[in-house]
């Protein structure tokens, strides 16, 4: 099994501390935010969403979660997300607070594929590119939105 992985910055002008409650509490704004860019959601015990004509269900497992420190690692173990390819996918969120306001959000994602799988760089940019739309997504939420 490959590992494979790969960061993302983001700076915000949303402050840190808003900026983890909504990442850690995304369930709450699959309303509002999320489904524009998801299509479709709902929650169960797992996570669905429509992509296309394909219905696209992911299980998340909470691996560490730290409020005062703004640490959020989660994994997907199961789900058509993860097709052939992988066997499970991290994230981990660290945001840090910016001296004149607002925060940075820093992203590491890793991705264990299954035996000899090919992971190609088009296979990353396309899963950083849904990640930073959804991120854009919720910044410009809080905005508009600052008594969320």
């Amino acid at each position: 099994m490959g590992v494979f992985s790969c960061s993302t910055m983001i700076t915000s002008s949303i402050p840190a501390a808003k900026a983890f409650d909504a990442i850690v509490n995304a369930n709450n704004l699959i309303s509002e935010v999320l489904l524009p860019v998801l299509r479709s959601a709902e929650f169960v015990e797992k996570f669905t969403s429509m992509e296309g004509n394909r219905d696209r269900t992911v299980k998340h497992k909470i691996e560490a979660l730290d409020n005062e420190n703004f640490t959020y690692c989660y994994s997907i173990t199961e789900g058509d997300a993860l097709g052939t390819t992988f066997e499970m996918i991290t994230y981990e969120v660290k945001i840090t607070m910016l001296p004149e306001g607002g925060s940075v959000c820093k992203n590491t994602i890793e991705y264990f594929a299954k035996n000899d799988a090919d992971i190609t760089e088009e296979k990353i940019m396309a899963v950083k590119e849904k990640a930073s739309a959804l991120s854009r997504a919720i910044e410009a939420y809080l905005v508009v939105n600052p008594h969320v």
